[in-house]
C-alpha cells in the first residue's frame, strides 16, 4: 500500500498550484479532484481571470501581489502552456448616484490607486459603455489569465515532474483518534503523512464532518456565459462600488458563524456586481450575483437570476445584455478577514488548508510556492502569520 507525503484535495488554481509546488520540492503528491479538466464546475473554471495586482492595501497584501504578478509573467514558460497573461484596462464603473472624487479616494491607498475618468474619457476607453449610466469611472491597468488553462498547466508540469492525479469525489478522512491518515473517496482510499485541504467552497463541509471547525465561509456565486461574439469587449469592466467583499464581510461574523454549520439559512441578502470581461477565444463572462447560502447544494432559480445578471449589466453595457449565452453557478470559498486561511489546522495532527483567497489568481502562485517551502522546512513569516490569523 502506497502512502504520500501530502494529498492535495481539490483541482481547481489552489491545488493544482500546490501539488506542482509540493512535487517541485520532493514530495510525493496525490492531487484528487471531483471532476476531469474539461468536465470542472468549481470557482476557478467561471473565474474572471483578473490579477488585481494593483489592489494591495498593506504590507502583507502587497508584497503578495508583487510576487503574484511576477510569478504570473513567467507562468506560461515555466508550465510550457499558454496561460494567456496579458495586461489590459480594467474599468471600475460609477453607479450614477454615486460622487467620482469620493470613490477615487476610496482606491487611494491601493499600491496602485486607479486614475479617475470623465464620463467622456471612459467612454473612449470603452466605447460600450452606457454614458447616461454613470456619473464617472475609474482605471488603472489590470492583469488577466485563462484560469482554467493554467490551473491544467500546473497539474500537467505536477505530473511530469513525478506528482499523480485521480480523478474521485473525497467523501472523508481516514482518521484515528486526532491524527489524519489519508483520504476516502467514492472510488478507492488513499494513505497519506498529510492532508491539504483546498476543496473551495466545499472545504467548511468536509471538515466539519471530521470534527474539524474552521471559519471559512462560501458564496453561490452566479454568472453567464456567452459563446464566441463578433462583439469586441476592450476592457474588463467592474462597478467600482464592490458589494461582494461588503456581502463577505456581513456573512462571516462570529455572531453569525454557527449558522453555516445548519443548511437553509442566508445569513445576508444576496448582491449583484454587474462585470463583463471577453476572453481571448471570443467569449464573454457576465456576472456575477452571489448569495451567502449555508447550504452547499442550495437550489437557485437560474431563471431569475439570469434575467437579473442581463437587465444590470445592460443598464452598463446595452450591447452585451441580451447576447445568448449560459447560465453557470459555482461555489465561491471566502475568509472572514479578506486574507487566506493557510496553514496547520489546529486540534487535529496532519491536516492543512489552503483556502479562502480574495485575490486568488495573484495570491495563490506566491503562497504555493511559500507554503511548499514551508513544508520542506523552510522559515516563512508570512506563512507563519496566515497560520496564526486563523
Amino acid at each position: 500500500m502506497k502512502t504520500y507525503d501530502w494529498i492535495v484535495i481539490g483541482g481547481g488554481i489552489t491545488g493544482a498550484a500546490l501539488s506542482y509546488e509540493l512535487t517541485k520540492k520532493g514530495f510525493e503528491v496525490l492531487l484528487l479532484e471531483q471532476y476531469g479538466n474539461h468536465a470542472l464546475q468549481n470557482a476557478t473554471r467561471y473565474s474572471y481571470g483578473g490579477l488585481a495586482y494593483w489592489s494591495g492595501t498593506t504590507e502583507l497584501t502587497r508584497q503578495l501581489c508583487a510576487e503574484g504578478i511576477d510569478r504570473n509573467r513567467i507562468l506560461s514558460q515555466e508550465l510550457d502552456i499558454d496561460t494567456q497573461f496579458r495586461e489590459l484596462d480594467l474599468i471600475l464603473t460609477v453607479d450614477v448616484d454615486d460622487d467620482p472624487k469620493k470613490m477615487a479616494a476610496a482606491y487611494s491607498n491601493c499600491a496602485i490607486p486607479p486614475r479617475l475618468l470623465s464620463i467622456e474619457e471612459a467612454c473612449a476607453i470603452e466605447p460600450l459603455l452606457n454614458p447616461d449610466a454613470i456619473s464617472g469611472a475609474l482605471t488603472v491597468k489590470h492583469g488577466y489569465i485563462n484560469p482554467q488553462l493554467t490551473a491544467e498547466g500546473y497539474c500537467q508540469a505536477a505530473i511530469r515532474a513525478g506528482g499523480e492525479r485521480q480523478i474521485g469525489r473525497v467523501l472523508g478522512f481516514i482518521q484515528e483518534g486526532d491524527r489524519i491518515l489519508g483520504v476516502k473517496t467514492n472510488a478507492e482510499t488513499y494513505h497519506s503523512a498529510n492532508v491539504v485541504v483546498c476543496a473551495g467552497g466545499f472545504s467548511r463541509q468536509l471538515l466539519k464532518d471530521a470534527g474539524i471547525s474552521a471559519r471559512l465561509y462560501f458564496t453561490h456565486a452566479e454568472v453567464i456565459e456567452t459563446p464566441p461574439v463578433d462583439i469586441q469587449l476592450n476592457t474588463l469592466v467592474m462597478p467600482a462600488q464592490m458589494k461582494r467583499f461588503q456581502l463577505e464581510a456581513q456573512a462571516s461574523t462570529l455572531e453569525i458563524d454557527n449558522l453555516w454549520d445548519e443548511p437553509g439559512h442566508e445569513p445576508v441578502p444576496p448582491i449583484l456586481d454587474a462585470g463583463m470581461v471577453q476572453f481571448k477565444d471570443g467569449t464573454i463572462r457576465l456576472g456575477q450575483i452571489s448569495r451567502a447560502l449555508t447550504d452547499p447544494s442550495a437550489k437557485i432559480d437560474p431563471l431569475a437570476s439570469e434575467a437579473a445578471i442581463r437587465a444590470q449589466v445592460g443598464k452598463v453595457l446595452p450591447a452585451l445584455g441580451k447576447l445568448p449565452g449560459t447560465w453557470h453557478h459555482c461555489l465561491v470559498a471566502f475568509s472572514h478577514n479578506r486574507l487566506p486561511i493557510v496553514g496547520k489546522l489546529p486540534g487535529v495532527q496532519g491536516v492543512y488548508i489552503f483556502s479562502g483567497f480574495s485575490n486568488p489568481l495573484v495570491f495563490v502562485p506566491p503562497l504555493a510556492q511559500r507554503f511548499a517551502a514551508h513544508c520542506a522546512g523552510e522559515e516563512d513569516p508570512i506563512v507563519d502569520r496566515l497560520a496564526i490569523a486563523f
